[in-house]
């Protein structure tokens, strides 16, 4: 986003004041938020930060170079340190989100049901809100996009990740005039029985949390990527638990992607998938395709190709690097890096890593017992299919054999939590009969 840098500088000679953001969250992730936003962002400051223990959030200021921060407890606590020109951190998330001298949330918990507390709570209080949460947002985004719309402020996953790049590729392809037929990710390992324990070392060595890198290997990350894509573009998957075909390391992209089948491309409003081993990774890329011969005759001149489809493809995505300009395009035009625009197209349903008994109370992401998979979103409200950001801490009525994909039936929901009556509205709003078909499975990858 080009244009960002110049409106925030305006903002700021206009308001008198930068942009003041408050933080959800100080773990790895929001850590490189408070250090970009300190050291590279003029014209926009990070007044506060709430964790459910201080140490991190304290540990985040100190990081990025700011003065040591207050303590608050209360909005008049917070008020005063805004005003002071200091950095508040605090154990109460409503704190932020009740200040009227806060613009915009990030929050970068990981969490579901502790962020959609403090997700619903922002939006009540007008304030935008970035979300580095997938995993939440893949669950009842449509939802909470569509009480964002109502309280007239801007709800957004965050650019950086691969859905906001592979967004902000998906409308530059749509804005020269090719049609997207495929949003795909680079992914370099898919192995679905990754657990915390066959991760710890790479999590240890990159200063991460252990369950974090396994939902990254396991495929569920991959699948709520994907997810919030479908659900920001109309696309669906060409089959449960996409295609994703394995090439070898290093083979192009461009190459990799003529291994999607044109019927699936060609079929409704096109497909989110993904590749293993294809370069450039970690990066995105979209397959697009135009009608006009003469339009063709420029891509082939370009070097793109003949067609019928056509590879554009970004070869990084920077994370934290670029949550700050989402904030900004939130604030300062009212846009969206990567929302819902309608009910849910795709899910993220939860299946077995191994076999599952009678009785047992299933784990959180990442970790020991399940694995996500996409499914289109007719077929998870036609066979009951459980979510697996509603499955942590449900137990289970029978055994489940490794593999299979869980239902609502198999489970016994929680008490009182906030994620399923937000489902449940979520479901009521957006009827079955309001929804449209998806792409159709299909059998196999071509040999």
């Amino acid at each position: 986003m080009i244009i960002v840098d110049k409106a925030l500088q305006h903002y700021e000679l206009e308001h008198g004041r930068p942009i003041r953001v408050g933080m959800i969250g100080a773990g790895f992730m929001a850590r490189g938020i408070a250090l970009q936003i300190a050291t590279a962002v003029p014209g926009m400051r990070l007044v506060a930060i709430a964790n459910r223990n201080l140490e991190p959030a304290r540990r985040a200021y100190t990081e990025a170079g700011q003065p040591v921060p207050r303590v608050v407890e209360s909005p008049f606590g917070l008020r005063s340190a805004i005003a002071a020109g200091q950095p508040a951190i605090t154990e109460n998330w409503r704190l932020l989100c009740e200040a009227e001298e806060i613009d915009a949330i990030i929050e970068v918990t990981g969490s579901i049901e502790y962020a959609a507390h403090a997700v619903c709570a922002a939006i009540e209080n007008g304030k935008h809100v970035i979300l580095m949460n997938a995993e939440l947002d893949g669950t009842v985004g449509p939802l909470l996009k569509r009480r964002a719309d109502k309280a007239g402020v801007v709800y957004t996953n965050a650019d950086g990740d691969q859905p906001g790049v592979t967004m902000n590729l998906y409308r530059f392809v749509r804005g020269i005039g090719v049609r997207p037929v495929l949003c795909g990710n680079i992914k370099g390992l898919h192995d679905p029985y990754r657990t915390p324990t066959t991760q710890a070392e790479f999590a240890r060595r990159w200063k991460q949390k252990p369950h974090m890198v396994t939902s990254f290997s396991d495929g569920t990350k991959v699948s709520f990527e994907q997810a919030i894509i479908a659900n920001a573009t109309g696309m669906g998957v060409a089959r449960r638990g996409m295609l994703g075909p394995t090439v070898e390391a290093g083979t192009p992209i461009d190459k990799a992607a003529q291994l999607f089948p044109a019927d699936a491309l060609m079929s409704g409003e096109g497909i989110v998938d993904y590749v293993v081993g294809a370069a450039p990774g970690p990066g995105v890329f979209v397959l697009g395709t135009i009608e006009h011969p003469t339009q063709r005759h420029y891509l082939a001149l370009y070097k793109l190709g003949d067609g019928p489809f056509y590879c554009f493809y970004t070869p990084y995505h920077l994370c934290h690097f670029e949550v700050p300009n989402t904030v900004a395009r939130a604030v300062l035009f009212k846009d969206a890096a990567i929302a819902p625009i309608a009910g849910p197209c795709v899910e993220v349903v939860a299946a077995a890593k191994t076999d599952l008994k009678a009785g047992d109370t299933l784990d959180d992401l990442g970790h020991y017992m399940t694995y996500g998979l996409c499914e289109n979103a007719d077929v998870v409200r036609r066979e009951r299919l459980l979510p697996i950001g509603i499955a942590a801490g449900c137990r289970l009525r029978r055994d489940i054999p490794k593999d299979a994909v869980l239902t609502y039936d198999d489970v016994e929901l929680p008490a009182d939590r906030l994620i399923d009556r937000l489902r449940a509205e979520q479901d009521a709003v957006f009827a079955p009969a309001q929804a449209p078909e998806y792409v159709r499975p299909l059998a196999a990858m071509p040999a």
